[in-house]
């Protein structure tokens, strides 16, 4: 069995944490998958949106302890940390971010962890109002270490950012949702994810993938956020898909090439 499930359909890619014996708790080999899914979704032009989500409606519960506590894994994770770059802890989640294309998650049941960082890498959130949520790595006296410290930056203040991590505290959906770690709250949050993908693919693949990386900058590298949005919008209007959507506004039966850029 897959332990990432990766389904492809008109243009939306839905890809599915598949341990639910474990409640989706994520494994170095899950881990490994995650980043090998990503890569290939990255190549692909014709994927123009992609939803994260887990089986059995349950997100996932965090890391999975028990792999972690493997003494060959320790020396693995030991060297990951210890080498120059991103670790393969926070490949696996900042990849979504780099992505030419907008990720939403669709949570349910319970994110932990893990499993919240790994949501706060997607571009939109959408939960079950009800689903528990926790910043849990200090509770087994460790930091949150998958790049936690840009994903989150820019949805909550810094305070309150300690306070959930320092406390590890356990919190529904509807909570973070009111403090803006959510982006919507629904009770069924697959099929608003999948509606929510559906209008975006009314739109020039080229464009959404500026408007993402443009964005970003704004948050992560605002020096330059300024110069992108003029290099970006000359490559678009340069471009046969941004004709095409002024074509599309007027007769909904255009369709756009697959994404032109990188």
């Amino acid at each position: 069995m897959s332990l990432v499930r990766f389904d492809k359909n008109n243009g939306i890619a839905t890809v599915t944490l598949n341990r639910p014996d474990k409640r989706n708790a994520m494994s170095f080999a899950l881990l490994r998958e995650l980043v090998k899914i990503a890569n290939q979704i990255k190549k692909d032009k014709s994927i123009r949106c992609v939803i994260l989500t887990g089986e059995a409606q349950v997100f996932s519960a965090g890391i999975d302890l028990a792999d972690l506590n493997n003494p060959k894994n320790r020396v693995f994770a030991a060297w990951e940390l210890i080498r120059p770059g991103q670790s393969l802890f926070q490949k696996a989640f900042l990849i979504w971010q780099e992505l030419p294309v907008p990720v939403i998650a669709a949570i349910e049941g319970y994110c932990f962890g893990a499993g919240m960082q790994l949501a706060l890498a997607a571009d939109i959130r959408i939960a079950h109002p009800t689903t528990q949520m926790s910043i849990m790595e200090s509770r087994w006296g460790l930091v949150p270490d998958m790049g936690l410290s840009r994903s989150l930056k820019g949805l909550i203040g810094l305070d309150l950012a300690k306070e959930l991590t320092l406390t590890a505290r356990i919190f529904d959906a509807t909570y973070a949702n009111n403090i803006g770690l959510m982006t919507h709250v629904d009770e069924q949050p697959l099929v608003k994810a999948q509606a929510l993908a559906e209008e975006m693919l009314q739109r020039s693949p080229d464009a959404l993938m500026a408007s993402k990386f443009v964005l970003d900058a704004m948050e992560h590298r605002p020096n330059k956020s300024l110069r992108m949005e003029k290099i970006w919008q000359l490559k678009l209007l340069l471009g046969k898909n941004s004709q095409l959507a002024r074509k599309k506004d007027k007769n909904p039966d255009v369709q756009f090439l697959p994404r032109q850029y990188k």
